[in-house]
């Protein structure tokens, strides 16, 4: 027969006074943890006792009643509830709803009722704070509320707001809290959404991926043009800005790029008429400008303005100053943080002191030109006193325009003349393509030429720091052209000292390493030589061997022309149909010879400089010859952008370089000239005949021209 199913009795409940309660010596927790006994206290204070009391009745050593009753479950609110007598805030007769148990173990039922209790999940904290918010509260009210501070409620807010669809998967933990937080950078729901169809199924779904995918689009707060402008005048002419409220984010992401650079513009246009009020023939207006951007132009002279007695006087305290700090703290492992503070406030400000404006004759100003610009640090970088060719020949020549795609705008100067400023924006290459074609298409001309651009910056660089090589260099331009009639175009030394230009603005190319080197040392010659021209001699012959020495390497190195052409393609080669070596070939012998390493001068992968610009095969081969195979498959299912910028990440610190930028043994070239006469390397050599197709064949060129 069917057994009866036995029925369960609940303990009765009561309304028992507080002082007719005591803590029980039977509860298990003895360990402070969770929300503290003055917090607990407010939240009864501000919504009554919200879970009863579990008590049991106190009886003498004879088994009697004696009207108190002990609670081995529910000690921090019995705590609570007695720091609310004590205050004087709650009687201490107040009845308090208690469940009486009888029989059992007292210990057991404490640590049951602590054991049972689980806590809310994360989406329904976060979606019941988005409920008390939709009711009127402030975040403030809620952080008071539930004593937390309001920057924890903005979080908790901003996670209930990302997409329904994310929070269902987070609710079946099909993602991390993490990824859930790096989604909240922005409110658009659609692109969460794409942004997790992506990463789902790829694999490539860490928190910073997801962040960066969601912020592709957008400029940094702390790119220059931000710092230029000023964040505050982005927001107040309508920009938004995305803020990540769970990492660091340096100011947020702006998303409008195209009111940023309008702002940036219509500020630089300010400035530049201010100073055209100085007399300038020409102003000329950029965000940035090249490398060498006034190679050919004569640069005036001009005479810093004096200081004052006040300026002098504030330049020897600071000095005095600084000595004395260095003096005090000289033999200190480490400064103390206002010590260090004040040694720079002190560098900057004498730094300061040191650009001070230049005077210049009036009549040079007014067949004159000033550079106007954003240094790296996005402040405005003011470059006056360049003369153009055409302007020295004669003080009354016309205005020289800039081209039909400058914008200008007129500006009154001083005397008679009219100045133009001029406003050219530099335009950066389109995206590449998607494709899949083969890795082994040559590589595109204009990128092999920005690549043999760095590498020829670089070379002259290295050049100039070896003076022995560079006289063997010039002595072997000149032999060559004494002894070897045909040979005069085979060295990659152009005598005469004609500085080359390059054909292509690199990316990055001005700000590289090797730049700020040239830029220095030249400087450093310049203010050592006279003047004037006929004082040179004079000047140079007071020279001891090793300052000659340094001084023509230094010479040397502006021949130095190791940039791919596109027009001279197939007379490029290593080594000529004749076995001769050509101008590239001369260069791989000069680079070996300096020991030129592009990764030592600072030249590495990007997706501007590199991995943008080439076929998905070249970026996986690119990855394999570096990290191995089991990393190229990391990310051989991306689409183009994306496995470009994973590439870039995974080839950092890598030390790899494309074939352009490769230091070439230069032997290898006569044993490839005995093998197959003529042949071009693989990153020069086209898949089909030249005779074919010419370079200007859209079929040859690379997705990135």
């Amino acid at each position: 027969m069917t057994k009866a199913v036995q029925k369960i009795t609940l303990s009765p409940s009561r309304d028992i006074p507080f002082n007719k309660l005591v803590l029980s010596q039977s509860n298990v927790r003895h360990v402070k943890a969770g929300i503290s006994i003055e917090h607990l206290a407010e939240s009864i204070a501000q919504r009554t006792l919200l879970q009863s009391l579990n008590v049991r009745a106190v009886v003498d050593t004879e088994g009697n009643d004696t009207g108190m009753f002990e609670v081995p479950a529910g000690g921090r609110r019995y705590r609570a509830l007695e720091l609310l007598v004590k205050q004087k805030r709650m009687a201490k007769t107040q009845a308090v709803p208690c469940v009486v148990r009888e029989g059992g173990i007292a210990e057991d039922d404490s640590l049951a009722e602590n054991d049972e209790r689980i806590g809310l999940h994360p989406l329904d904290q976060f979606r019941a704070f988005q409920t008390l918010s939709g009711s009127g509260l402030s975040d403030e009210d809620i952080a008071a509320r539930h004593f937390v501070t309001p920057a924890v409620v903005k979080q908790r807010l901003r996670l209930a707001s990302v997409s329904p669809k994310l929070h269902d998967v987070y609710a079946e933990d099909g993602m991390t809290l993490e990824q859930l937080m790096a989604f909240s950078v922005t409110a658009d729901h659609a692109r969460q959404e794409q942004v997790w169809e992506n990463v789902s199924r790829s694999g490539y779904d860490e928190p910073y991926q997801i962040r960066r995918m969601l912020t592709e689009n957008t400029v940094r707060a702390s790119d220059r043009r931000v710092q230029f402008v000023g964040l505050d005048a982005y927001e107040l002419a309508g920009g938004s800005v995305l803020r990540d409220l769970f990492e660091h984010d340096n100011g947020g992401w702006l998303q409008d790029v195209a009111l940023l650079d309008r702002l940036v513009m219509e500020k630089l246009k300010v400035e530049a008429e201010a100073i055209a009020a100085e007399g300038w023939k020409w102003i000329s207006v950029a965000v940035d400008f090249p490398f060498d951007h006034n190679r050919g132009l004569r640069e005036l002279e001009g005479k810093p303005v004096d200081l004052s007695p006040e300026e002098q006087a504030t330049i020897d305290a600071l000095n005095a100053e600084q000595a004395k700090l260095e003096s005090d703290y000289q033999d200190a492992d480490e400064l103390p943080d206002e010590v260090d503070q004040r040694l720079g406030e002190i560098e900057a400000a004498l730094v300061a002191f040191e650009d001070r404006p230049m005077i210049y004759d009036p009549a040079e100003i007014a067949r004159a030109g000033v550079f106007v610009s954003i240094d790296s640090e996005g402040r405005l970088s003011v470059d006056r006193g360049y003369v153009r060719p055409e302007d020295d020949l004669s003080a009354a020549e016309p205005d020289v325009g800039q081209g039909a795609d400058a914008q200008s705008i007129d500006g009154k100067a001083a005397g008679a003349y009219i100045q133009r400023t001029v406003i050219a924006v530099a335009g950066g290459s389109a995206d590449a393509e998607e494709d899949d074609e083969d890795a082994t298409k040559p590589l595109p001309d204009r990128l092999i030429t920005e690549l043999t651009a760095h590498r020829t910056l670089a070379l002259r660089d290295a050049l100039a720091k070896n003076p022995a090589i560079a006289f063997q260099a010039v002595l072997h331009n000149f032999v060559l052209t004494a002894f070897y009639r045909f040979a005069s175009t085979g060295s990659c030394l152009e005598i005469g000292l004609r500085t080359p230009t390059f054909p292509a603005q690199a990316p990055g190319l001005r700000e590289s390493a090797s730049a700020k080197a040239v830029e220095a040392r030249h400087e450093s010659w310049k203010a050592r030589l006279p003047k004037g021209e006929n004082d040179l001699w004079n000047a140079l012959t007071a020279l001891d061997g090793a300052a000659q020495a340094s001084l023509f390497a230094h010479c040397v190195s502006f021949a130095v022309n190791a940039v791919f052409e596109p027009a001279n393609r197939y007379n490029q080669g290593r080594v000529s149909a004749h076995g001769v070596r050509t101008r590239l070939d001369q260069a791989d012998v000069l680079a070996g010879a300096v020991g030129l390493d592009m990764v030592q001068v600072g030249w590495k992968p990007t997706v501007d400089n590199y991995l943008g610009r080439v076929t998905k095969p070249r970026i996986l081969e690119a990855v394999r010859e570096a990290r191995g195979e089991s990393s190229a498959q990391l990310i051989d299912h991306l689409k183009k952008a994306d496995m470009a910028k994973e590439a870039e990440r995974l080839l950092d610190g890598s030390g790899w370089l494309p074939e352009p930028l490769r230091l070439v043994d230069p032997n290898a070239a006569s044993v490839e000239q005995e093998s197959e006469a003529g042949a071009l390397p693989e990153f020069l050599a086209d898949d089909e005949d030249p005779d074919k197709a010419s370079d200007d064949d859209p079929q040859q060129l690379d997705a990135a021209e």
